[in-house]
């Protein structure tokens, strides 16, 4: 059934790829015949490479009738987020500065998971230098909501999100600074992980010590997510905060017994990210299902003082770094809100980077007395749901104003201060049709335990099979 392989899930692709009842040709010319047929309506994939994918599958293909032992992605296509580095394929970062730029060199996770077997179509859409949780930008446009395409995709992951959902790659890698993995998985009714800093490593990078920005995986289950994280993760010299656990420590069954675990939810991180209400709408029920399942389901949330703060300190010094060259060699070319971002970056003193840093210190300690009464925290993932596309950020979010793109944000990026995994799953839609995801928060380097929570709690709702009804070129 070729044309309904697009539908079925990588971990399924995978053990049919090994058993070869299907051939690696067939399965990424399944997903360029979809990306052919829905891409116009979504713009989630901006570069594509067909040819050089159909000949790099036809080498798997060779590599398994030879007998030779395959890795645990052979076979799956993959568009790659256009921030990440790909040798001899253009990364526009969607800046005009880097329009055709094309790299001589691969990111270390474009480089590992291409080594364990996935096959790259092209490339997928992001905001301008991946500043804010919606996508669009001046060398591509929007992207959109494949279950409303007015609406937004989410980002800075939102291409990597709408191909995965529209079934355009059965797999996707993305960061995360503030949500960018997590909100767009949430928008579009996928899963996104959020790891341990140093989980995934980094390489090339700027700031090699950076922890607030992080790679990570993608799928539309559970057990696909910890599939790719399985090739993604392990240490690497040139990351100094890579952690040493492999990453076939995370290619192992998910199923696992909830009955027992002690869960915290927090609607709103304590008054500091009110979410809407047709969000906790969708949200607050779902917590009978976790006690169905034998949890213990408390109110409860971590003392959070000064994290708002602080990750706006350190992400605002992060800009500088990263782009500050950018604002003194070519401003007019950059959009208004990352100029401001880096000048808020060199407006800031030795006193205000101490605060933070003895801030997020706090922070970490008070989460590790939480995890110590608590196995999860759960919270909504985005305190909205997919807002009009052709907004750049919501004017509101729980009848209070919003004065910039990152107000919106606060239930994802709060958490991003804390050095903890995070991992958004499907949890229903709205009346409308809209998604709504539920963040699985865990204890530090916890990320096996957060992606077990998510799957059995996905087992039981299975929210994340509702597929969109997109039109076709």
């Amino acid at each position: 059934m070729p044309d309904a392989l697009h539908q079925l899930d990588a971990t399924e692709l995978a053990a049919r790829l090994r058993r070869r009842d299907l051939s690696a040709r067939e399965v990424v010319q399944a997903h360029l015949d979809r990306i052919e047929q829905v891409n116009p309506a979504v713009n989630a994939i901006v570069t594509l490479d067909p040819e050089g994918a159909l000949a790099a599958a036809a080498r798997a293909d060779e590599r398994l009738v030879r007998g030779a032992a395959v890795p645990p992605l052979h076979g799956l296509p993959i568009a790659f987020k256009d921030t990440h580095l790909t040798r001899g394929m253009r990364t526009t970062h969607g800046s005009p500065l880097f329009a055709d730029h094309i790299p001589d060199e691969d990111d270390l996770l474009v480089e590992r998971l291409q080594r364990a077997g996935a096959i790259r179509l092209g490339k997928t859409n992001v905001p301008e230098f991946a500043a804010g949780s919606h996508t669009f930008n001046p060398v591509f446009g929007t992207t959109r909501n494949p279950y409303d395409t007015t609406r937004s995709a989410g980002g800075s992951s939102g291409g990597a999100a709408a191909a995965l959902a529209a079934g355009m790659q059965p797999l996707a890698d993305g960061s995360d600074m503030g949500g960018s993995l997590r909100n767009p998985a949430s928008f579009c009714n996928v899963v996104g992980l959020r790891p341990t800093p140093g989980r995934v490593p980094r390489h090339p990078g700027g700031n090699l010590w950076d922890t607030l920005s992080v790679p990570g995986p993608m799928g539309r289950t559970v057990a696909d997510t910890a599939l790719l994280l399985s090739a993604m993760a392990g240490p690497d010299p040139r990351c100094p905060i890579g952690l040493e656990t492999p990453g076939e420590a995370f290619r192992v069954p998910l199923d696992n017994e909830l009955r027992g675990l002690r869960i915290a939810w927090t609607p709103g991180f304590g008054g500091r990210a009110p979410a809407d209400p047709d969000v906790l709408a969708v949200l607050e029920p779902q917590l009978r299902v976790l006690e169905e399942l034998g949890c213990r389901v408390d109110t409860a949330c971590p003392d959070l003082t000064g994290a708002d703060e602080t990750f706006r300190t350190l992400r605002a010094h992060s800009f500088d770094l990263a782009l500050g060259g950018l604002l003194d060699s070519d401003r007019q070319a950059l959009k208004p809100s990352i100029v401001q971002n880096i000048e808020q970056g060199r407006r800031l003193t030795v006193a205000d980077l101490n605060t933070a840093t003895a801030t997020r210190s706090r922070l970490y300690l008070g989460m590790l007395d939480f995890f110590s009464r608590y196995d999860l925290l759960l919270a909504p993932v985005s305190q909205v749901t997919p807002f009009d596309a052709e907004l750049e950020y919501p004017r509101e979010v729980a009848g209070r104003p919003t004065h910039s793109y990152l107000d919106w944000m606060r239930s994802a990026y709060l958490v991003s201060v804390l050095g903890v995994p995070a991992l958004s799953v499907p949890a229903g839609f709205t009346p409308g049709g809209l998604p709504v995801g539920l963040q699985f928060i865990g204890a530090p380097r916890a990320d096996l335990a957060v992606l077990r929570a998510g799957h059995a709690y996905e087992s039981a709702t299975r929210h994340g099979r509702r597929r969109p009804d997109l039109p076709t070129a």
